[in-house]
């Protein structure tokens, strides 16, 4: 059997309901915090006008969120085995409170913290939701249960592109901001109602040989090191594309904020249904495979996207963001449920700190490349060279897949 594939089973698959609590405690926290990352660059233009500071920042300012996610992730394994994983999650929540905080301050120095306050909210999320499920979720729904759980991102996502700008009139982007602080908190309350049972459940990380240990078995691992860096550039499309939408729809093709913010909606919506299916077939097919006919799509969306205007319907171009989020925000669930099936046992979290790690380094190097491109030749080239790195990924792994199913036959 390929390693990615079913496990194959004599009877029926082993139930989830005991492992409700965590998938929905989990998600609800992958919820808010892909909210509070998003939430400038929904409301950049305004805070750009009222700051004076170009949009096109909102690519400098991912970049710093996801280099402090990406250092942090890499460092949290050793917390999530000392003080547990859930109160991890709650000192992120914390985190991404006092950073939406501060950027209701509007003063540039003090959103620039904030954006690197979110990024520290970001990094833990994945390893300290790795270490809880992969302990308490069978392995059988390994893909299917990650994917749920990776649904938080484009729901958050989606609650940011929707609500966000719905508040705008009322309250302005500060107070748009200041609600959106509020929401961590309660949402880091209501973990610790769920503390004692989540934790105490779930048996400790074994101890960890270090991050640069963690690193070289990725890299030196055949499969896993194809998945790491396959995950970098998937991201660079996934974010790219949902940190730069809302500008590109308002500067490229004249859409209004509220427009633009609608359409950011629907495709996260379409992207959490796409990660549904996706992680059911995951279970059932070699999931390496299936990421690589994922990048197939993602480079068809890029391209797509590259030649919307101005003067393209606003139906066309919505069916294009559509098309496009649907794919490209579809893979994340599948690609970590696959680092979690490789994993040595009690090693999970390092190994998904190091995945995390590697996916966080495409939104900091693609966003401000992107921007860059975008502001010297224009935004079309910026899309294309997007779709030419994640064609290369994609490929590398539907031919690592192909390889490896020839070597290991079921």
């Amino acid at each position: 059997m390929e390693p990615g594939a079913a496990p194959k089973t004599e009877g029926p698959r082993p139930g989830l309901q005991p492992a409700l609590v965590p998938i929905g405690a989990m998600l609800g926290t992958q919820v808010l915090i892909s909210l509070a990352v998003l939430s400038l660059s929904v409301l950049m233009p305004a805070v750009a006008r009222d700051l004076g500071i170009a949009p096109k920042l909102v690519g400098a300012f991912t970049a710093v969120t996801y280099a402090i996610a990406s250092g942090v992730a890499l460092w949290s394994a050793g917390p999530i085995s000392r003080l547990g994983a859930v109160r991890v999650c709650q000192f992120a929540m914390l985190a991404a409170a006092i950073g939406l905080a501060l950027n209701a301050t509007a003063y540039v120095a003090a959103t620039v913290v904030a954006v690197a306050f979110i990024g520290f909210a970001q990094g833990p999320i994945n390893p300290a939701s790795a270490h809880i499920l992969s302990q308490r979720v069978p392995r059988a729904w390994f893909s299917l249960v990650f994917s749920v759980k990776q649904t938080g991102v484009p729901l958050g996502f989606a609650a940011a592109g929707i609500f966000l700008p719905l508040l705008l009139p009322a309250l302005g982007w500060r107070g748009a901001s200041l609600c959106a602080a509020a929401l961590m908190l309660v949402g880091a309350g209501v973990l610790e109602v769920l503390r004692a049972r989540l934790d105490a459940s779930v048996a400790p990380s074994a101890p960890s040989d270090g991050i640069w240990s963690s690193i070289v078995h990725v890299m030196r691992h055949p499969e896993m090191r194809v998945l790491g860096w396959s995950a970098l550039l998937y991201v660079v499309a996934q974010h790219t594309f949902t940190f730069f939408l809302v500008t590109y729809l308002y500067e490229h093709c004249r859409l209004s904020i509220a427009e633009a913010g609608f359409l950011l909606f629907l495709a996260q919506i379409g992207g959490t249904g796409q990660r549904l299916i996706l992680g059911a077939l995951g279970d059932r097919f070699p999931r390496m495979m299936l990421l690589g006919w994922t990048g197939i799509g993602i480079t068809l969306g890029a391209i797509a996207t590259s030649l919307i205007s101005a003067e393209t319907p606003y139906w066309l171009i919505g069916l294009v963001v559509f098309a496009y989020g649907t794919v490209v925000i579809s893979w994340n669930g599948v690609s970590i449920a696959e680092f979690a099936a490789l994993a040595p046992p009690g090693q999970v979290a390092a190994v998904a700190a190091v995945q995390t790690a590697l996916a966080f380094s495409g939104a900091v190097i693609g966003p401000p490349l992107f921007g860059l491109i975008a502001a010297v030749a224009d935004y079309r080239s910026a899309f294309l060279l997007v779709a030419a790195c994640v064609l290369a990924a994609a490929v590398w792994q539907i031919v690592t897949s192909s390889r490896l199913r020839r070597l290991r036959p079921s």
